[in-house]
């Protein structure tokens, strides 16, 4: 593998990764396109599993693959048609049943040339079972290709990623877990981790916080990376002109990993946020790159469910560009876009004597020169079209949404915690009946305000009166407490505002009245029509000067305080001195004394038991703004500033319902 420059993102990296793969493992140009020529290419079919597919359809389309020279895909417990003149990719998680299988397609001359990828490591005891079969076999000679890609992790963002383990936070803090099942975890989440970090090109300092799975993590990741360090240098010194590629790369210049257990911070994960993309998360469902919108279309209490899903694909212009910003501003663009397209159009349009770019017909053969370049200038204008027209129907499902919901109400409340009269209008919130049910958004603001203060008894018992005349379960609130009461959280003092779960804490307190009409000032602008809104302008520019100053949540505080000590605040510079270290890169004596601070410029952040899209927009914004004021854009250096980029992963990527449905078993137990 060639080295990678140190500005790309984890999922360039990963789609660099497994663009050579599907090319039998040699080394092609960093461009996500290749050739299609017939005489370049080889045909292949591609075998995957559950693993591997989410890990591939979240990167890579059907075209993308073409592209690559893969003509079938296919599942690898699925019937498969015999190909016996083509060859054939496997990419499959390392386990005996899946050795065992391609085994039989072997035996069977299920295809000409075996080429076998791995998602993560063979062990070796499976290694030596494998070779004992194929040799019996006695057709060892078509097996091409055994790799070990290191791939084992889901990326959906350009620097997001996630291990696609399911209830690892109930698991790790269940007290009826075995000893054997959280060693098994922690091993998976290490595997996991030591595969991110390889892809990302160089070895990290390890930094943990002390007292619960990151600590367990945290050690048995550095022993894979000392071995791996040890590996690759005894396999320099025996052969000085090999190359083993990013995997092996031993950066100058270190990263650091911050492992953290969710418990140091709970706030977030229950959190409304303003931002575009985390809005989609909370309200519909963002998964694997789709969002899946499911509303109720039937009449007359029937329960018509009506689905709709968008592929959000790697090149999706509008999403990478307003994924992270308000959700007003979004609103805003998206109209905007509209109206460049349909400018664009009509200037095509007008030289052809077409009447719209609809009507021109791609086998006109007049040969004019206006005609030839509107054919030319179709294909990108109706990939742009398709995507405008996708991103207002969200848009306008999340303002619908927004509205039955009263969700700026809740935004408001959480903006402004430190206010007086949160509690008074907290309280009437839970009175106050909505169009669509929100009991959950309910319960998760008293959730944040109970985490996030010390609330009088008479108020608690209020609220949890008036939650509880809702119907709703309150069994996970009943964890939290727990959780609050022995942890004795102290979330406040890891904001520099004192207010450690949402986007800001200086929100201005006497604006509420903006917010608390919102909603339906929005859905009025929904139409139903190809535009989302008339005159929206002047609603826009009011909505701006009232918006929440940029803040840091816990997790970035965090990661400040380790990556920029000179810019963090003392209390989380006290919290993060005494976090574990390790340098995997000294394989001799000591590896985990204490340094002193140091910065550093590329991090990854994991936090096990469950992460969600809101920290990692916060990071992603940290870095931002860092580098804007270093004068840094997009990996260039002005005046020796490095870019900061940080990577945010975790055990899985989960909403705040489902983050909910793990305490509440947790409180069953």
């Amino acid at each position: 593998m060639s080295l990678i420059s140190s500005t790309q993102t984890l999922r360039v990296r990963q789609i660099t990764n497994l663009k050579k793969m599907l090319h039998l493992n040699i080394d092609v140009d960093n461009e996500l396109v290749t050739s299609t020529d017939e005489t370049d290419l080889i045909w292949k079919v591609l075998i995957l599993d559950n693993k591997s597919t989410a890990i591939v359809s979240s990167v890579l389309r059907v075209n993308d693959l073409l592209e690559f020279g893969i003509t079938v895909h296919a599942l690898i417990n699925q019937r498969r048609a015999q190909l016996q003149d083509v060859p054939v990719i496997y990419f499959v998680e390392p386990t005996t049943e899946n050795v065992a299988t391609i085994i039989s397609d072997l035996e069977n001359d299920q295809y000409s040339q075996f080429y076998i990828n791995f998602t993560s490591s063979l062990s070796r005891s499976l290694l030596e079972e494998f070779a004992k079969r194929v040799a019996l076999t006695g057709k060892a000679d078509r097996i091409k290709q055994v790799f070990d890609q290191y791939l084992d992790f889901v990326v959906t963002e350009p620097n997001l990623y996630s291990l696609d383990m399911k209830n690892v936070y109930f698991q790790f803090n269940n007290p009826q877990t075995t000893e054997s099942i959280i060693n098994e975890k922690v091993e998976t989440i290490a595997s996991g981790i030591f595969s991110s970090i390889l892809t990302m090109g160089s070895v990290p300092i390890i930094r943990a916080n002390k007292g619960g799975p990151a600590e367990f993590i945290a050690q048995r990741l550095d022993e894979k990376l000392r071995d791996h360090v040890i590996n690759t240098r005894r396999l320099s010194l025996n052969n000085p002109n090999s190359s083993s590629g990013a995997s092996s790369n031993i950066s100058s210049d270190k990263a650091v990993l911050i492992l953290l257990d969710r418990n140091v911070n709970l706030t977030s994960m229950f959190a409304h946020s303003w931002i575009y993309q985390c809005m989609v998360a909370d309200v519909f469902k963002l998964e694997r790159n789709t969002i899946k919108i499911e509303k109720n279309s039937g009449s007359n209490g029937s329960e018509k469910v009506e689905v709709k899903k968008f592929d959000i694909e790697p090149k999706d212009f509008f999403w990478n560009q307003n994924a992270s910003l308000p959700f007003p501003d979004a609103v805003e663009n998206v109209e905007k876009e509209l109206n460049k397209y349909t400018s664009d159009a009509k200037q095509i349009t007008a030289k052809t004597g077409y009447s719209s770019i609809q009507d021109i017909d791609v086998n006109d053969q007049a040969d004019t020169q206006h005609i030839q370049e509107a054919i030319k200038s179709l294909p990108e204008l109706s990939h742009r079209k398709n995507i405008i027209d996708m991103h207002m129907t969200v848009l306008s499902d999340l303002i619908k949404e927004l509205d039955s919901k009263n969700l700026d109400s809740f935004f408001e409340i959480e903006q402004n915690l430190n206010d007086p009269k949160v509690q008074r209008q907290l309280l009437d919130i839970l009175s106050t009946n909505s169009k669509a049910d929100n009991s959950m958004d309910k319960l998760r603001t008293y959730i944040i305000l109970f985490l996030s203060s010390d609330l009088p008894k008479s108020f608690c018992d209020e609220c949890e009166s008036k939650l509880a005349q809702l119907n709703i379960d309150l069994s996970p609130l009943n964890y939290i407490k727990k959780v609050k009461e022995f942890s004795k959280l102290t979330e406040m003092s890891l904001s520099t505002k004192t207010n450690p779960g949402n986007e800001s804490s200086s929100y201005l307190a006497n604006n509420g009245a903006l917010f608390s009409n919102l909603s339906s000032k929005l859905i009025n602008l929904a139409d139903g029509s190809s535009k989302i809104s008339e005159g929206f302008g002047s609603l826009v520019s009011g909505i701006k000067k009232l918006l929440p100053e940029k803040t840091h949540l816990a997790v970035t505080n965090i990661a400040e305080a380790i990556m920029n000590p000179t810019q963090a605040n003392a209390n989380s510079l006290k919290l993060t001195d005494d976090y574990l270290y390790y340098d995997p890169n000294i394989t001799r004596g000591s590896h985990s004394k204490q340094p002193k601070r140091k910065t550093y410029n590329e991090g990854m952040v994991f936090v096990v038991g469950g992460g969600n899209y809101f920290e990692y927009s916060n990071l992603q914004d940290w870095c931002s703004d860092w580098n804007v004021k270093q004068g840094t854009s997009n990996g260039a250096v002005n005046g020796g500033s490095p870019t900061k980029m940080v990577c945010y992963g975790s055990t899985e990527i989960i909403t705040a319902t489902e983050f909910l449905e793990e305490c509440r078993e947790l409180a069953m137990t």
